[in-house]
């Protein structure tokens, strides 16, 4: 083993062990199912904001945005980036404070727990619909993110992928499990510092590295429609390649899926006071448009290196259609720096770890989500199976280990497309959560008739979309979100229209939280 292996292990450790020890000590105020699911309602304006962020943005900010950016330059990336900072801050703006304040009225610690309270459904079928829609897109999403570290430790040090991919498990779900909610929280929060400290560092190295500033613009400059935002680089033919409106809207239309994002509206539940939420936004808000900003350009910088000599292709000359080798960037960019000398490679480590903090912090939070839907919402309230203090604490504990254990089956095919599947369920959770999110919070007509017949009919359209319209081309190459969010707030509005109105306890509740916000 080199030196420069030995420092990376060394600081992947130290990350590692610090943040099971966050997990146990978390776990001293985990007392009962709503400290494991929300903990407590007790988290900081400082906590609520970065361990949203964190758990929002997944590989895809350190790997998957700068991967972009270096194949194609900054109009797809930066659109992306755009929409997601534009939803990012849409979604404090106006679902953070009342969806707060009304789960706290109604004292709902899940998603469809929230949905089956606001619309008194006795029924629980809005429950169930709620909580098989969270399995259905998070079990794999989940799996994406083991997916994430086994590949990446065995790209880095040559050890067998299942192994690496199981150890990166055991971690998330040990202190996960452990501590719960306020567990996945706190290492959220660390794990956002060090996503964003291994992203200044890489892209100042970059920079210097190719020479500075100056000569990295030069460099991308000599790429046709590289720095344009309404054109790409054909790494095909060397030219530029149009990029409309409709590319545009494509991928602007990512922000949509903030607000069903199950994962990050629990964030916005668990805030000890919803006055502190304003002070969360702008935290959010500043760091979204600084780590997606400084992601796209490590894809510029990356690309500017490989031009002047200093670093390799990374664009595979056999498949120049494919982006996914330049999503190895950073990963490449550390290994570089880790072998000029021991400290060069402790700070690598350091890298390595804001990579493993991306993954981690989405699938601690998913495993948390999945866990819920399944322990309280099937198993407890639509089964109608009772269970002690303790009993429940168990189950939760042993439904995330399921959980997991399903997600590591799904990604043990080191060359499956489990990555693919990543921007399908966030389309899922856009379209099934996120219109009758909003309606639910801003338009008292809403009954549950509408709200069963918007998650159901969201949801199809996400799987009708992507595998049967989208495939025609044209006009129709259309991210499945938007038509998906579009057809599911039109259904809602005239189904519940079409219904009974809610009773007027619902709408006083409404007209109360809507004062209190």
């Amino acid at each position: 083993m080199t030196t420069a292996q030995i420092g990376i292990i060394i600081s992947i450790l130290t990350y590692l062990a610090m943040m099971l020890m966050v997990g146990f000590v978390s776990s001293k105020d985990t007392n009962d199912v709503k400290d494991f699911y929300l903990g407590g309602r007790k988290l900081g304006p400082f906590v609520t904001a970065m361990s949203a962020e964190a758990s929002d943005m997944s590989s895809y900010l350190l790997m998957g945005v700068p991967g972009l950016a270096y194949f194609s330059g900054i109009a797809d990336a930066g659109w992306t980036a755009a929409g997601l900072i534009v939803g990012t801050y849409l979604n404090w703006l106006f679902t953070a404070r009342r969806l707060r304040n009304y789960t706290e009225k109604l004292d709902a610690i899940t998603i469809p727990d929230y949905f089956k309270k606001r619309f008194r459904d006795n029924s629980n079928i809005i429950l169930c619909i709620g909580a098989v829609f969270i399995l259905i897109f998070f079990v794999p999403y989940t799996a994406s993110g083991f997916s994430a570290c086994g590949k990446l430790f065995a790209s880095l040090f040559g050890v067998n992928y299942q192994l690496a991919m199981i150890v990166s498990a055991v971690i998330i779900v040990g202190y996960t499990t452990t501590g719960g909610f306020l567990a996945a929280s706190k290492t959220d929060f660390i794990q956002s510092i060090v996503m964003t400290v291994a992203l200044f560092f890489v892209v100042g190295y970059g920079i210097v590295s190719a020479g500075g500033m100056s000569q990295v613009l030069d460099n991308a400059r000599q790429l046709p429609g590289f720095l344009e935002v309404s054109a790409t680089y054909d790494n095909a033919t060397g030219t530029a390649a149009s990029y409309g409106v409709f590319n545009k809207i494509t991928m602007f239309c990512w922000g949509l899926g903030y607000f069903g994002m199950p994962h990050i509206l629990l964030r916005f539940m668990a805030i000890r006071k919803s006055s502190e939420l304003s002070l969360s936004r702008r935290i959010a808000s500043v760091w979204v448009v600084f780590s997606l900003g400084i992601a796209v350009f490590l894809g510029v910088v990356g690309r500017a290196m490989t031009q002047s000599g200093v670093l390799e292709s990374l664009i595979d000359a056999e498949n120049i259609t494919s982006a996914s080798k330049a999503e190895t960037l950073i990963v490449v960019l550390a290994q570089q720096i880790s072998e000029h000398n021991f400290i060069f490679a402790l700070i690598a480590g350091l890298v390595i770890a804001g990579i493993l903090a991306s993954t981690m912090s989405t699938a601690d939070s998913q495993l948390i989500a999945a866990s819920s839907s399944v322990s309280e919402n099937i198993i407890q309230e639509t089964l109608g199976i009772n269970l002690s203090e303790t009993a429940a604490m168990l189950t939760a504990r042993a439904t995330l280990i399921a959980v997991a254990v399903f997600g590591v089956v799904i990604a043990w095919n080191p060359n499956s497309s489990v990555f693919s599947i990543v921007s399908f369920a966030w389309a899922g959770f856009g379209a099934v959560f996120g219109p009758i999110m909003i309606l639910s919070l801003y338009w008292k007509r809403t009954n549950r008739f509408g709200a069963i017949a918007g998650m159901i009919s969201g949801g199809a359209m996400v799987f009708i979309w992507k595998y049967l319209v989208r495939p025609m081309g044209g006009v129709f190459d259309l991210y499945e979100l938007a038509p998906a969010f579009l057809v599911a707030i039109i259904v809602i509005v005239v189904v519940s229209l079409l219904t009974q109105k809610p009773s007027d306890e619902i709408t006083d509740e409404f007209e109360h939280v809507s004062k209190m916000s």
